[in-house]
This record gives C-alpha cells, sequence and structure tokens, in this order.
C-alpha cells in the first residue's frame, strides 16, 4: 500500500467511538471505500453504517444479532456471523482498521497481519498480549501496522525521515484523567470515572485513561511498534492534551506532534501515509491553548503502571495476563462490584498467581487470556 492513494477499507469495531470517527473521515476522504464492517451486537448503529456506506458485507460477532440485521437490511450486503465471520472480515480489502476493544481484537488482527494487509490499529490489547507473535507474522507477510492511537500516531509521525539509532527516547504524554488531583480514590464512582477532561472515548479506555493503565498499556505497545526496549519509553502528564507524545533524540532534540484533541487526524494519517491529505476539522491555535504543562504521574495513587512496566520486564506471557485481568476488573468496576483503587489490586494479584510462559501460537495467547480472567474473578470473589 505504501504510494497508493486510496484503497478498499475493513473497519473492525465500527460502532465504537473510533469506529463512528473512522466512518467520518473516509466518508470525506476521496478514493476510500468501506467494503465491510465489523461489530459485536450494536445493531442500531452497525445498519445505520450499512445503510450510509453500502459495504459488500457486514460481519456481526453475535450470532443473534447477526440475523436481527440480515433482518434489517435484507438481501444486496452479505452478513458474516459469529467470531469467525469477524475473522473474516479481516482477511478483505486492503486497509483493516482495528478497533475492536480488548483481546477480542486479537485473532483478527493476526488474521489481517497474516494476510498482508496495511492495518489501521487502535487496539492495544493486541500488541501488549500478543507482540510478538505480530510482529514476527509482520515481518514474514509483509503486512504494514500504522498506530491510530493519538501517541503513537504522535510518535510514527515524529520519525518519518529520522535514523532510528538516533533515538534516546520515546515520551507518550496523558492527560492525567478525572482524578489528577484528587488524593483519595477510595469513593470514586463509575460516574465519576467516565468523565475525561479532554477526551470522549468508549468505556473501557475511558476507565484506563483514569486509572493511568493506558499509558502502562502505551509503552508496552510502544516497545513493539517502534522496536525498543519498554525502559527507553517515558510518561509523562500533560493535562491539555496537545503535545500527543514526543521524541527525544541522541542529541539532545526533542521532536513532538501537536494538534486538537481529536482521532480523525491519526485515523487519516493511518489511511493516506505516507501522504498528507487536506482534512476539515478544527485547528490548532496556539494563541488560544494557555500554557502547556507537564508533570510525572504519581506511582503511589496509580499504580497499574507500575503493574505494566513489572509485566513488560517479566515478558512472555505477562502482559496477556495484564491485559486479561484489566479488561476483567474494568469490568467489574463498572459493574459496581469493586472499588475503583480495586482495579490495581485485582490486576497485582492476578500477575503475581498466574505463570509467566513463551508464547506459543495466538490460541495459547487465548488460552492464557482465559486463565487469567478465571484466576482474577477468583480473586475480586475472595475480596467480596
Amino acid at each position: 500500500m505504501k504510494g497508493k492513494s486510496g484503497g478498499k477499507v475493513v473497519i473492525l469495531g465500527s460502532t465504537g467511538s473510533i469506529g463512528r470517527s473512522a466512518v467520518a473521515v473516509i466518508r470525506r476522504l476521496p478514493g476510500y471505500r468501506v467494503i465491510g464492517l465489523a461489530a459485536r451486537a450494536d445493531i442500531a448503529e452497525l445498519a445505520r453504517q450499512a445503510r450510509l456506506l453500502k459495504p459488500d458485507f457486514v460481519a456481526v460477532a453475535d450470532r443473534a444479532a447477526a440475523r436481527e440485521i440480515r433482518g434489517r437490511l435484507g438481501r444486496g450486503i452479505r452478513i458474516l456471523a459469529g467470531e469467525e465471520g469477524v475473522v473474516e472480515a479481516a482477511t478483505r480489502g486492503d486497509i483493516v482498521i482495528s478497533a475492536i476493544v480488548g483481546s477480542a481484537g486479537l485473532k483478527p488482527t493476526f488474521e489481517a497481519v497474516r494476510t498482508g494487509k496495511r492495518v489501521a490499529l487502535a487496539n492495544k490489547e493486541t500488541l501488549v498480549a500478543g507482540g510478538e507473535l505480530i510482529v514476527r507474522e509482520m515481518k514474514r507477510s509483509g503486512a504494514v501496522i500504522l498506530p491510530v492511537d493519538s501517541e503513537h500516531s504522535a510518535i510514527f509521525q515524529c520519525l518519518q525521515g529520522q535514523d532510528r539509532r538516533g533515538i534516546r527516547r520515546l515520551i507518550l504524554t496523558g492527560s492525567g484523567g478525572p482524578f489528577r488531583k484528587r488524593a483519595i480514590l477510595d469513593r470514586v464512582t463509575v460516574r465519576e470515572a467516565l468523565r475525561h477532561p479532554t477526551w470522549r472515548m468508549g468505556r473501557k479506555i475511558t476507565i484506563d485513561s483514569a486509572t493511568l493503565m493506558n499509558k502502562g498499556l502505551e509503552v508496552i505497545e510502544a516497545g513493539w511498534l517502534f522496536d525498543l526496549p519498554v525502559s527507553s519509553v517515558s510518561v509523562l502528564i500533560h493535562p491539555q492534551s496537545i503535545v500527543h507524545s514526543m521524541v527525544e533524540f541522541v542529541d539532545g532534540a526533542v521532536l513532538a506532534q501537536l494538534g486538537v484533541p481529536d482521532m480523525k487526524l491519526p485515523i487519516q494519517y493511518a489511511l493516506t501515509w505516507p501522504r498528507r491529505a487536506p482534512a476539515a476539522w478544527p485547528r490548532l491555535n496556539l494563541l488560544r491553548t494557555g500554557a502547556l504543562t507537564f508533570e510525572p504521574p504519581d506511582p503511589v495513587r496509580f499504580p497499574c503502571l507500575a503493574h505494566a512496566r513489572a509485566a513488560a520486564r517479566a515478558g512472555g506471557s505477562a502482559p496477556a495476563v495484564l491485559s486479561a485481568a484489566n479488561e476483567v476488573a474494568v469490568q467489574a468496576f463498572l459493574d459496581g462490584r469493586i472499588t475503583f483503587p480495586g482495579i490495581a489490586r485485582v490486576i497485582g494479584e492476578t500477575l503475581e498467581a498466574v505463570k509467566v510462559r513463551r508464547l506459543e501460537s495466538v490460541g495459547h495467547v487465548l488460552e492464557i487470556d482465559r486463565e487469567a480472567r478465571s484466576v482474577a474473578g477468583g480473586i475480586m470473589a475472595l475480596q467480596c
């Protein structure tokens, strides 16, 4: 795809926040056509997108939902049902936008990479849990993985035309979430945790932002994307969310990518790279942004970042365990079954309880994922 303008696009996770932004971008981007949509069960939004975009096929992970959308859309659009339908969708077209939340995105993304696609990756957990396998398959197939996360896209943009040997460290920035200045976190409510100060995202990633686990996952992901040890990846809290990340070079120069907090820019860049295309979204006005401030993350109040670094150092299956335990704990918090600090406790205890093993296959990663979920569930049962 390098050097080619336009293409046939498949959006995995089209009904989520990234998926909806991708639809908005592609509708305004000449030369790109959405041939496939994939989602789990949001039938109303999926049907709306299908009527708008007229793709060749729609994949629905939930089989009952697949039957319902077949009735809504009628003939003319092929319906792929079940998890295997989503995996099949990932092997179609030229460009696959991987925006399925959590470990459910691992197998479809792996298949997209295996078949040599350009993968616009918005799913952190894929590289966290199975980075070694994904990168190995990418080198074999000739696939291209382009980051959609604003932080990794910023680094990718800063590195264009640079000699990678000149990198001293990567600096990921994060807003700090809604509790950056809050001293006591025991009584945090779900509603408070979902009130992000600068970004509008899905529920799971919004909670990850509140715990700073999103930065931990991004540290691990950056290691795989840019072929660097996680010790070379730093994190700074930047409440204004204007500097999306930075690269420091060995001569002391620091390059940063700035922009308004909107996911449409990194989505479009992943689609059009190595070119840039005109866009109509709001521009950054430096005369109105005010002061840009930075501070270190607080490791005491936000231990999830330390858990992520520990998992990265352990290697093997540990990051997959981290990701699975985090998903389980976040959902438990959203359901009101554990406290906000309980998320970090469940993750830490699960990492200690599950033995680190060498990853052998995607199936093995998913087996470890199931084991970690079971262990995390048991830990929460004892806590309650």
